[in-house]
């Protein structure tokens, strides 16, 4: 009796394992070709495997995750963007979630990119098909379908992609790259503005965009961008010029070297805060969700200026008088920064 249990139990073992066998390399057609979706930062594997079935990626999430579980590899998510260009397998998915698979490349573009910098970043990836070269900006423009009130005087696609890791296989093109930084912005954007804060001085996500911008290049630090945030707030409400450095570099191009000149302030360029009011014409650069929030979000406060410390933060002032003695005390002893 026992050994027929045994035997029993032997093969309804084997059989499951065989069944298992055939899921795990069953490769099955994709939600829509190509295919990408998102793995966020801190995700569980249990989480990721119920929203890729919810996409009709992957049957059997809650096996997915339990065999994912028994693996050494278990908690090294891979976070970044990911793109299918044909059928996969719940193995492959596990292999490129997991380990990184030899047909997946990465890309990164990071925050404060311009544009010009993100078309060398992708012409260096030798493993992506490279169509930019051949594509002007208002052809990128059309190509990405883009939706957003742009400047007239200036429709280039400038801060228009989702800072991050782009995971892609071999051929891909650098176009299709942009195309899913693009969908990933607009996915931010959107979802932000949604719940954004009452009476902001400015009217559209685009020009949110663009000060979100400014903040992300102002400071490194996440804790200090909603007060710097706040300051611009108050500037564009008064009327009172943004009077930011970055800006004033974007806007010099080629011609920034590496440090500003009292002259580089009053040259006037579109995108001179110094010479001209409100916001420049178009973002300056990739953002964070930090920055994206922090424009948002602003902190209230009564600040008008704001200088570099030169430790990483800065020192906030509420009038003229009080910043001079700020500058006094920092700018002139550490070569900090001042607006």
């Amino acid at each position: 009796m026992v050994p027929r249990v045994l035997k029993g139990i032997v093969v309804a073992t084997f059989s499951g394992l065989v069944l298992i066998g055939f899921w795990l390399f069953d490769a099955q057609p994709l939600p829509s070709t190509p295919y990408s979706f998102e793995l966020s930062s801190g995700r569980t594997l249990r989480g990721v495997a119920r929203d890729l079935n919810a996409q009709g990626l992957l049957q059997f999430p809650t096996l997915f995750s339990l065999l994912g579980r028994l693996s050494p590899k278990s908690s090294h998510l891979r976070a970044g963007s990911y793109a299918f260009e044909g059928p996969v397998t719940p193995f492959d998915i596990y292999v490129t979630l997991f380990m990184g698979s030899a047909q997946q490349h990465e890309v990164t573009l990071v925050e404060g990119l311009t544009l010009k910098d993100i078309r060398a970043t992708l012409n260096d990836e030798t493993s992506l098909k490279h169509e930019l070269a051949s594509l002007d900006d208002r052809a990128v423009l059309t190509r990405l379908k883009v939706d957003l009130p742009l400047s007239p005087d200036h429709p280039i696609p400038e801060g228009l992609f989702r800072a991050d890791t782009y995971f892609y296989t071999g051929g891909t093109s650098d176009m299709a790259i942009l195309e899913r930084a693009y969908r990933l912005l607009r996915k931010d954007l959107d979802q932000a503005w949604k719940s954004r804060a009452k009476d902001l001085p400015f009217q559209t996500v685009y020009e949110a965009l663009i000060l979100a911008s400014i903040v992300e290049r102002e400071t490194a630090q996440s804790q200090e961008r909603p007060l710097i945030a706040g300051v611009f707030m108050n500037r564009l409400r008064t009327g009172m010029r943004l009077q930011t450095d970055p800006t004033v570099i974007y806007g010099m191009g080629d011609r920034y070297h590496g440090k500003l000149h009292h002259q580089d302030l009053l040259d006037d360029t579109d995108w001179n805060t110094y010479t001209r009011s409100g916001l420049p014409p178009t973002p300056i650069g990739l953002i964070s969700r930090d920055a994206l929030n922090a424009v948002l979000h602003p902190t209230p406060t009564a600040a008008l200026y704001f200088v570099a410390r030169g430790n990483g933060f800065h020192q906030f002032s509420d009038n003229l008088a009080d910043h001079e003695r700020a500058i006094n005390q920092y700018l002139r002893h550490s070569n900090g920064k001042s607006q």
